[in-house]
């Protein structure tokens, strides 16, 4: 049976096709930001499915994480890499929410979601937010939590300062840079409680540690960290 909106986008397809964002063929009826075939050749790290992985390992002697898993991996040439620029840089919220959607299914539906009580988006800096109109891992975040089926609490944790760019920084400047950075406005909400934290990258994993340490400063609260892409020095 056809319905309205399928007509509808068959319709625009025809006058205004939609480019895939990654080879620019158009998009057919069903498809979001990337043609099957690019989704299909997209690099992913199935850490959802390994307890113990590299990503799990960076955090070791670090902060307490009790899972983590990452969609795929972030390197000069990785299609995640051009999308995720999109969407911090380009205006391009559907992203965010298209993948996060993608990457709930998936961590939903192999368990890893499992016993978790909400999802927390990675704060950014309130100037930058502003600059930007939106903080991405919100959009990551609720696009994850039409298939989690968890809350998102944008409200439980902040930063409480601003930081420098992390991107020409060593492992050990980048921790010095976020140290401290991040606090929790409701512990009683999260105390006892096992929340999934969510951000776009994890490069180096300094500023997840801060948050994680942030929220473990509740009491009782167990922390599981999940992203778009992990660097490949995390990955392999």
């Amino acid at each position: 049976m056809f319905h309205i909106k399928d007509i509808a986008d068959d319709f625009l397809s025809l006058f205004l096709p939609r480019p895939c964002l990654s080879c620019g063929v158009p998009l057919v009826r069903g498809e979001e930001v990337l043609c099957t075939g690019c989704m299909l050749d997209m690099a992913r790290t199935d850490f959802h499915l390994r307890r113990g992985n590299m990503l799990e390992q960076a955090f070791w002697g670090r902060c307490s994480v009790e899972r983590a898993a990452a969609y795929s991996v972030y390197n000069r040439g990785s299609r995640i890499r051009k999308l995720i620029h999109l969407l911090k840089y380009s205006g391009r919220k559907d992203i965010g929410i298209m993948l996060g959607r993608l990457y709930g299914s998936v961590l939903t539906g192999s368990g890893f979601t499992d016993g978790m009580d909400m999802i927390i988006p990675v704060p950014l800096d309130p100037a930058r937010e502003r600059r930007r109109g939106y903080n991405q891992s919100l959009c990551i975040a609720e696009g994850m939590a039409s298939h989690c089926r968890l809350p998102v609490r944008s409200d439980i944790l902040c930063r409480t300062g601003k930081s420098g760019s992390q991107t020409k920084r060593g492992r050990y400047e980048r921790w010095e840079n976020v140290e401290g950075l991040f606090t929790v406005t409701r512990p009683l909400d999260i105390a006892g409680r096992h929340v999934l934290l969510v951000d776009d990258v994890i490069t180096t994993g300094s500023t997840m540690e801060a948050c994680v340490t942030a929220l473990q400063s509740a009491g009782g609260v167990m922390v599981s960290v999940a992203a778009l892409a992990a660097a490949q020095k995390l990955t392999v």
